[in-house]
């Protein structure tokens, strides 16, 4: 168990938590929620014991272990991928390092033997024997190859790392584990993976995540950061919002009743209150009066940006034709003869975890790489926006906000531009802000500003949802599920995939394709799917061999 005790903290003059007293208890997973900004990283760090309070204070089990997700990908660069994994249990790993230590001594002494013995004793306890192969379990399941189990992290790329940290942090079975947007750079066979690792987990978790699906999926318990407090719910993060909906619908219920109630003393007391007959009723009347409280309903602190593309053309028919596309990066081949059409009434996910390919395949259909081989060929009728996976160079310039979008708009008027950009939460002062000193978030606002404002009635978007809150996310969902032409994305929000696309692709990791006309979850049920992916391991195995 862990809990904060009146937990206060400031920054400068600003309280980011006021007085918060909130209890964790073992068995249950945590959704940890609110609005960008309202503390939630921040709170897990104040658990974490890596950021002191201003006041209060947090108490845990005695004897218990916390682990929590690192975020710096680059520390442990010089340390082989197992080893980090082991320090997800700290004791365990020096035990380790200091066995290796005593047996690698030339002058082995009696002392040392001594030594060595209550170490092998504690080792054995801790399941020290099982801990290479519980850690190889982790890293699996992730999607972390056997033959990079050795490398150093070094030799990882930004993903992989991503995986190997979160194996660490849930290596050796802590007693509280605390989550900080888990599911971020993991592809969706992964997230599927942790799902059901936290559904199984038997101690306390705290997650924060923008993933609806998965919060819905592994959440016992929600809990809702607004104005500086936390507020617990029993339940999943779509049974707070109804909860949280409901409460604020009898909260306006209750005080309906309550002004009815004021108006009707209030009449009662203005008509009679001279009245000698009746002037104990009046006097009665007006402490019942002070009595009633009206209860204050802050409005939340999210804020839901408004996303409506609207094409300015009808599409035709003919959208876009794929044929034997082929590319190899790196001796690589990514995609391997590659053919599909698309419809008109298309809306196209493109999941798994070939993100090279997915990525590579929306720069050949934008015209930023050229294939190998093949050759696409976009309809008359048709308009593309892109929203590219790293936009780095697209901010690269000392524009502000609104001289950026008006260089993209075919309206040059600043009023109009600024309607886009109010949309997207870009108010007032916001406008004059240059655009290379924006937020993960700012920017991501920005590019779907960018789209709104182009009228295309063909987006191509590469993982748009990272770096986004949850009500961006939302609004995002919305926005392409209302949109009156074709898209085709990746994403790694199973609620958004599912609730928006009519049609999946996935790149096998051999370049080819599977093209089926379904529903998400429809797709990952389907006998097909798993066998192409069988056989592919399969082969793949037989070749290593």
């Amino acid at each position: 168990m862990i809990s904060a005790n009146n937990v206060t903290l400031r920054i400068g003059k600003k309280a980011l938590f006021e007085d918060v007293n909130i209890k964790f208890t073992e068995g249950n997973c945590y959704g940890l929620i609110g609005a960008n900004g309202a503390g939630k990283s921040t709170f897990l760090k104040i658990l974490s014991g890596q950021l002191d309070t201003t006041k209060g204070d947090i108490t845990m089990t005695p004897g218990q272990r916390l682990s929590f997700l690192e975020q710096d990908h680059f520390k442990y660069d010089e340390y082989p991928v197992m080893d980090v994994v082991i320090m997800g249990n700290e004791r365990l790993y020096t035990i380790m390092k200091e066995k290796d230590a005593i047996y690698a001594k030339e002058d082995f002494s009696d002392e040392d033997g001594i030594r060595a013995s209550e170490l092998e004793a504690e080792f054995a306890e801790m399941d020290g024997w099982e801990a290479e192969s519980n850690g190889a379990m982790l890293l699996n399941g992730l999607g972390i190859d056997t033959d990079i189990h050795y490398s150093l992290m070094k030799d990882l790329n930004g993903n992989e790392k991503v995986k190997v940290l979160l194996a660490k942090a849930l290596f050796g079975n802590p007693d509280i584990l605390l989550l900080d947007e888990p599911t971020n750079h993991l592809d969706l066979n992964a997230i599927a993976w942790l799902e059901e690792f936290l559904i199984n987990f038997e101690n306390t978790v705290i997650v924060v995540s923008h993933d609806r699906y998965f919060l819905n999926k592994v959440c016992t318990h929600t809990a809702d950061i607004d104005y500086g407090k936390i507020q617990l719910y029993t339940g999943n993060y779509d049974f707070w919002y109804e909860s949280s909906q409901l409460l604020i619908k009898q909260m306006k219920e209750a005080n309906k009743k309550k002004e009815e109630k004021i108006k009707e003393l209030q009449e009662f007391i203005s008509r009679f209150s001279a009245n000698a007959s009746k002037s104990k009723q009046a006097t009665s009347r007006k402490k019942a009066l002070e009595k009633i409280e009206l209860d204050e309903i802050k409005p939340s602190s999210r804020k839901y940006p408004y996303i409506d593309f609207r094409p300015e053309r009808e599409i035709g028919n003919e959208v876009l034709s794929v044929e034997n596309l082929t590319k190899t990066i790196n001796g690589e081949k990514v995609l391997d003869h590659i053919s599909f059409i698309v419809g008109h009434d298309d809306k196209i996910a493109f999941v798994g975890g070939n993100e090279l390919a997915k990525t590579t395949l929306f720069k050949i259909l934008m015209g930023e790489l050229e294939p190998d081989e093949g050759n696409f060929k976009w309809g008359v009728t048709t308009s593309q926006a892109y929203f590219p996976k790293d936009s780095t160079e697209e901010f690269d310039n000392d524009l502000t906000i609104v001289d950026w979008l008006t260089g993209y708009s075919p309206v040059k008027d600043v009023t109009y531009v600024r309607g886009f950009l109010g949309r997207m939460l870009f108010a007032g002062e916001d406008g004059v802000k240059k655009v290379k000193v924006l937020s993960g978030g700012e920017k991501v606002r920005c590019l779907l500003s960018k789209m709104m404002i182009s009228g295309a009635n063909c987006l191509v978007l590469d993982e748009p949802t990272n770096h986004l809150d949850m009500e961006s996310i939302t609004a995002l969902n919305n926005g392409l599920i209302k949109f009156k032409g074709v898209a085709l994305f990746a994403c790694h929000d199973h609620q958004f995939v599912q609730t928006t696309a009519n049609r999946i692709m996935e790149i096998l990791p051999d370049g080819s394709l599977i093209d089926k006309i379904t529903s998400y979850d429809e797709y990952l049920e389907s006998d097909e799917m798993a066998r192409k992916r069988t056989v592919y391991t399969a082969n793949k195995e037989e070749d290593e061999n």
